[in-house]
């Protein structure tokens, strides 16, 4: 079967967008009031659960402040509906840290939703510091028969929520420009090579299409962007520097409507589309990993890892890539076709 690629690049996204989009989250905690409290006393934490049924396990649901190295202190959890709990923790008088002021992650669970994480929940202050009573008031306890989520679920974080599903569609188009764009650069380099028109063609072809990617990862970017840092564009060095790589490539067809001569246009855009590529690499993986950055991966933050791209999501997350590339590449099998054709009819 000739067009087996095809087939299965339009297969593909079709899983993506349908597994991408309806594919619930799991459980998650939206907020924890209040946020600080003090060694010695009892704080009562309102929680606002997404996609939870507290009502529904109604004293099954339990919940846990851990610091450090497994200390817990449970609390006593009342579900007030699906959505909304408290949980009444009693602080001892000392804390097991020799800090003055103590992070606490807050722990849920319960057999409908599984477990769910709120990092950094509640800020606890003590006056004074003892090690040797904290280790009597504090046991080193490991969570064991947590409940486990049967069914496909995509994780939840507090700042994503919803659009973690444009993991699916803004970067796998970053993946599918690189790949495509060093097609477009080998492309270049045969022609410099042996000057056959056919590489010229198919470097503009998938130059063409690479730009395309791009751009649309650019404003897939931005509108993820909206929702998780506010702004469409805050002049991020990942936002910047992507920006930059994509005016690059805009040059290149600037640059190929200036020859009139063929032979000229093609020799000199062959070289550029080749320089056009070797600045990818400095612009959008080292630069941004220089600098402090938003973007997940660059300036300390963690990219494509842990609760950011479980094994739920890679199932998803890596035949997009695929998909994303081989219909880059049969647009661009069209593209050059075209212009193959449209030489002919010139002769």
């Amino acid at each position: 079967m000739k067009h087996w690629w095809k087939i299965l690049s339009v297969v593909i996204i079709l899983m993506v967008i349908v597994f991408g989009m309806t594919v619930p989250l799991k459980t998650g905690v939206l907020s924890v009031s209040p946020a600080s409290t003090k060694a010695g006393e009892t704080i009562q934490l309102a929680i606002e659960g997404y996609n939870s049924h507290y009502k529904t396990d109604e004293g099954k649901v339990k919940a846990w402040l851990k610091t450090g190295e497994d200390y817990l202190l449970e609390g006593q959890v009342q579900s007030l509906s699906e959505n909304t709990a408290t949980a009444s923790f009693t602080f001892p008088e000392y804390l097991p840290s020799t800090l003055h002021i103590v992070e606490f992650t807050l722990l849920m669970d319960s057999p409908t939703d599984g477990y769910s994480i709120f990092p950094a929940a509640v800020m606890v202050n003590q006056s004074e510091v003892d090690s040797i009573a904290a280790a009597q008031a504090w046991q080193q306890v490991e969570l064991s028969n947590l409940h486990e989520i049967a069914h496909m679920t995509f994780p939840y974080r507090s700042v994503l929520e919803e659009t973690i599903r444009s993991t699916f569609f803004h970067v796998p188009l970053w993946f599918g420009m690189m790949i495509i764009f060093a097609i477009a650069a080998y492309q270049s380099f045969r022609y410099t090579r042996n000057g056959e028109v056919i590489h010229d063609h198919k470097a503009v072809a998938y130059t063409q299409v690479g730009t395309i990617f791009g751009l649309l990862g650019l404003a897939t970017g931005a509108i993820w962007a909206k929702y998780t840092w506010g702004a469409y564009w805050s002049f991020d060095i990942k936002q910047n520097m992507s920006a930059i790589a994509i005016l690059i490539y805009l040059a290149y067809f600037v640059l190929r409507g200036s020859f009139e001569d063929e032979e000229k246009k093609a020799r000199v855009s062959a070289s550029y589309n080749i320089f056009a590529f070797s600045t990818l690499i400095p612009l959008l993986f080292v630069i941004p990993r220089l600098m402090d950055s938003l973007h997940p991966g660059n300036g300390g933050n963690p990219g494509l890892g842990g609760e950011d791209l479980d094994n739920t999501m890679r199932m998803v997350f890596y035949p997009a890539i695929i998909g994303w590339t081989l219909l880059g590449g049969w647009m661009a099998q069209l593209s050059y076709r075209i212009m193959a054709v449209q030489e002919k009819m010139y002769e």
